[in-house]
């Protein structure tokens, strides 16, 4: 028997992909690409945007059509939303939402047997506890562990609190279990990752984020840890001083920003404002003076005036983040800001975005600059035209020539030019 598997979506979307097509391995099936043949198909829909939603609709049918007779499973955000859509799209065979990921072999294995379509979608706004997933072997040379799921947020431009609920966290002995495993397995990097990573341990007695930390880093054999996003709110002077100490977490964090305009940021729901951001940003600086923030930025937020974007540009080059993901804001059918006034064009947000890609082009290439002579520990990763290539500790790729094979090797690294990534040779 054959699995395909499409994932449209995040990290957190692509964890659980993984740890699906394991559950289907462990049953004897082999994993093949979406666009071959397979005897099961599986679509792990995404729903941030009305985008994704069409996306997910597309692959589903793409998959209908390559083998009728499959079966189609559809998972993820978007069916948790809208079940009824999926459902009532001819040849699908099983519904899951964000929840009973664990169970999709038993439903495909009832589904042959019946042939019944089987729609299994419950509420997640009254969930009370994590479903683990485990992944003990991924195709990279750093492993990724989901240590939670949901978020409390609330924000404006978002449906991922409806789609996931909220906060619900991993058990410590859970993660701990699984971390060493994902060591024992000769993985040297974990990334930690949630949909709202650093929400870990809200629903938790006397356990937070900190204390997990505090633990994984005494994980035996493991050399590095990185953590996937974290507000500014969710960073307490423990923390700072815990980072600042180990030699395990990395001088690096992604730390989303939005918007650089406090009138913006309240239109949003964010719980912070530029001040208080940029000063827990310079509080870690003093204490940390090698660290590397990278962030988030929405534009075309709906309101956003071109005197409130400037304050995002001119915020963003005073912070001198290293890198910026950035997004037009698209609106998502459900949320408070789909119906707010003043939409933006799509001409101003697509050029507003690419004034923000030039600036973070800029930012990286003065700070990758500012490393030559200096020695990283670098992390290879893969092998690329007689080069290793790896990640260093702040997160800024590195191209080695070494007649040493460096995969899955962390090794010291002194930075000798720049040419759109770092060049160096290991010590």
């Amino acid at each position: 028997m054959k699995i395909a598997i499409h994932t449209l979506g995040c990290k957190v979307n692509s964890y659980e992909s993984e740890a699906m097509i394991e559950l289907f391995k462990q049953e004897g099936y082999e994993e093949v690409s979406f666009k071959e043949l397979a005897d099961v198909y599986v679509i792990n829909t995404c729903t941030v945007t009305n985008t994704g939603d069409s996306k997910s609709r597309q692959m589903i049918r793409k998959a209908i059509r390559k083998n009728p007779e499959a079966v189609i499973c559809v998972v993820g955000c978007y069916s948790q939303i809208a079940p009824d859509d999926i459902k009532n799209i001819d040849g699908v065979s099983v519904v899951l939402g964000t929840q009973f990921r664990n169970e999709i072999v038993d439903l495909v294995k009832q589904f042959q047997q019946d042939q019944k379509q089987i729609v299994k979608v419950k509420d997640v706004m009254r969930l009370k506890t994590f479903e683990d997933l485990n992944i003990d072997h991924f195709s990279n040379t750093r492993a990724f562990l989901k240590i939670q799921d949901g978020c409390n947020n609330f924000c404006t431009y978002c449906i991922i609190p409806y789609a996931r609920g909220r906060v619900r966290s991993r058990s410590p002995e859970s993660v701990l279990r699984q971390a060493q495993e994902l060591v024992d397995h000769g993985y040297y990097e974990i990334v930690l990752t949630g949909i709202h990573t650093a929400g870990y341990g809200e629903d938790l007695d006397d356990y937070s984020f900190y204390d997990l930390l505090v633990d994984l880093i005494k994980i035996k054999g493991l050399k590095r840890l990185r953590i996937s996003s974290i507000e500014t709110s969710q960073i307490p002077d423990e923390m700072i001083d815990l980072i600042a100490s180990s030699h395990v977490i990395v001088d690096h964090l992604h730390v989303p920003l939005q918007s650089g305009c406090d009138e913006t940021l309240k239109r949003m729901n964010r719980k912070y404002n530029c001040e208080t951001y940029y000063q827990k940003l310079s509080h870690i600086k003093e204490k940390i003076p090698d660290i590397v923030f990278t962030t988030d930025v929405i534009v075309g937020f709906p309101g956003e005036t071109e005197e409130e974007f400037e304050k995002t540009y001119q915020f963003i080059e005073k912070v001198g983040f290293t890198q910026l993901h950035v997004f037009p804001y698209s609106p998502r059918r459900g949320t408070p800001a789909a119906k707010m006034d003043n939409q933006i064009a799509d001409t101003i947000k697509h050029e507003r975005v690419n004034r923000l890609i030039e600036l973070s082009h800029q930012l990286n290439s003065q700070y990758a600059k500012s490393q030559i002579g200096k020695t990283l520990r670098v992390l290879f990763e893969k092998e690329e035209d007689g080069f290793f290539i790896g990640h260093g500790d702040n997160y800024l790729l590195v191209k080695v020539s070494s007649d040493d094979r460096l995969i899955g090797q962390i090794r010291d690294v002194i930075i000798e030019s720049y040419d759109e990534i770092l060049f160096g040779r290991v010590i």
